[in-house]
């Protein structure tokens, strides 16, 4: 910022008593802060910010601390060291949020697919040791008692009770197309 400029900030933050509006301060990205009397409550100033003249629209960002001095929740007006304490403060977070993140990416997940298990470093003596698992045939083993019956005792089929036939009217009653009429007049 040049001499001019800054001299032209602080003549204009000078409340003098034929001034309307007074300078405030500005943040980081040139955007002035200004306060003047409202003239239907003369106790209160209204606040407003003008922005850079060099910026777009879309691109203007207010701090929250100047967000919180507009709204008169902060009665003081932030400094220049406070925004730029802010600035470091928000970079290191980015910074420990994406040490965070890969840290959270270097530890295995549940729903990740198993990873295949490592195949032994030296051969065993016996290889007979080392034999896949082979199904057991249907006389070996245990039998499962809920899916196949017992050889013996076969159990009579029951009736469905739903599938025996209607016996009321209604049982069959299906409903018909409707059509309106004429509308009389």
């Amino acid at each position: 910022m040049g001499w001019v400029r800054s001299f032209w900030l602080r003549w204009k933050s000078l409340k003098l008593p034929w001034r309307r509006t007074f300078l405030v301060g500005q943040d980081l990205a040139g955007n002035t802060f200004w306060e003047f009397k409202d003239a239907l409550n003369a106790n209160r100033f209204r606040r407003i910010v003008r922005y850079s003249p060099l910026a777009h629209h879309g691109d203007i960002k207010i701090s929250p601390q100047w967000h919180q001095w507009l709204r008169h929740t902060r009665y003081e007006a932030p400094s220049l060291e406070e925004q730029e304490a802010d600035v470091i403060r928000q970079t290191n977070m980015k910074q420990l949020a994406q040490l965070a993140d890969e840290r959270w990416a270097s530890k295995p997940s549940f729903l990740d697919k198993p990873r295949p298990q490592p195949a032994p470093i030296t051969k065993p003596r016996d290889p007979g040791g080392y034999v896949g698992q082979t199904e057991p045939d249907d006389k070996e083993g245990v039998r499962s008692a809920v899916d196949t019956p017992a050889e013996g005792s076969a159990k009579p089929a029951k009736e469905n009770p739903w599938a025996k036939n209607a016996a009321g009217p209604s049982e069959k009653w299906q409903p018909e197309s409707w059509t309106p009429g004429a509308s009389r007049r």
